[in-house]
């Protein structure tokens, strides 16, 4: 949950005090919205906590795969790999 009072900066303030804003995102690992004329325009984060986001995001992606195909072979959605084959080197005009 986002905190109005420390997680929302004016890029004015971001500006003027880069520092210790810097620092702050470091100790916290919160990401910090920036704003122009009220309006969140960017977000901020610290390096490893976009790293850990990141992570997160890869590892999801990979199991939402892994999920996909296996409901497309509970369904009967699958070929031979002979018939893949043959469809991509079709498509991409390779012969054997």
């Amino acid at each position: 949950m986002l905190d109005a009072k420390s997680d929302f900066q004016t890029m004015t303030s971001f500006r003027r005090k880069t520092g210790s804003v810097l620092k702050q995102l470091g100790k916290s690992k919160r990401p910090m919205i920036l704003t122009v004329r009220g309006k969140a325009i960017a977000v901020v984060q610290d390096a490893e906590a976009y790293q850990r986001l990141l992570d997160i995001a890869a590892d999801a992606s990979a199991e939402e795969g892994i999920r996909q195909g296996l409901e497309d072979s509970i369904r009967g959605r699958t070929r031979s790999a002979e018939e893949f084959f043959e469809e991509f080197e079709s498509a991409h005009g390779i012969s054997r």
